[in-house]
């Protein structure tokens, strides 16, 4: 096995078997630049892929052209969707596009599948990662399905204002995080910005009040 990979992702040494390991021998090292298309909707998956450095952040778009970000895969990351594809030999629903320049290590759809046959330790590891995945999607689903914007909005504010007072990102940008419309995110920065609580320039997003938006996102 690679070492960055093993060094990424220590749970891999549970494959002992000669099954396992062979599978995770024949892992490609990728490396991805900003901006590249990874997968789009139609697409069929041909590899799983282990990220150890950079991010992928994975859409779903709506027929209306909504976007909503579904999650991202990071450093030690694996992707869900890609995982529900070689299982149910499906092919993508959604959009994944690298943020940054990203290394990964690609496992072939044969490889994968010899594995999950015939590796309890692969086999483990890749339902691990599932379920973990899986786990925070629904969390997703729950929170577009049920919370009231406002909260999910200072949520989010509070969650990248930890070592910085100035966001620069634009209203859609801000959309398409929370799964919203521009207009109804527009709208809740304008109330945020009489509030006092921030202060909205073209293309930023200046953080006055961390205090006061961690109290309403600390809201039930």
């Amino acid at each position: 096995m690679d070492q960055l990979l093993q060094q990424r992702f220590p749970s891999l040494s549970r494959i002992t078997d000669t099954v396992g390991q062979e599978v995770l021998s024949q892992a490609r090292l990728l490396e991805l630049p900003a901006g590249q298309v990874i997968f789009s909707p139609g697409d069929r998956c041909e590899n799983y892929l282990l990220v150890v450095e950079g991010s992928v952040k994975v859409l779903g778009r709506s027929a209306n052209g909504r976007e909503i970000i579904l999650y991202r895969i990071e450093n030690a990351g694996s992707c869900v969707l890609t995982t529900s594809c070689l299982l149910s030999k499906d092919d993508y629903a959604a959009e994944g596009i690298t943020e940054t320049t990203v290394k990964a290590f690609a496992i072939s759809r044969a490889a994968f599948k010899q594995g999950l046959e015939q590796s309890a330790g692969f086999r483990d590891f890749i339902f691990e990662a599932y379920g973990e995945r899986l786990s925070a999607l629904i969390t997703l689903i729950q929170e577009v399905a049920f919370e009231r914007i406002d909260l999910r909005l200072a949520r989010y504010l509070c969650s990248q204002g930890v070592n910085r007072v100035e966001l620069h990102c634009t209203h859609q940008e801000l959309a398409t995080e929370l799964g919203s419309a521009r207009e109804v995110v527009s709208r809740q920065l304008k109330a945020f910005e009489k509030q006092g609580w921030i202060r909205l320039g073209r293309g930023s997003i200046q953080l006055d009040d961390l205090k006061s938006l961690q109290a309403l996102s600390d809201k039930n």
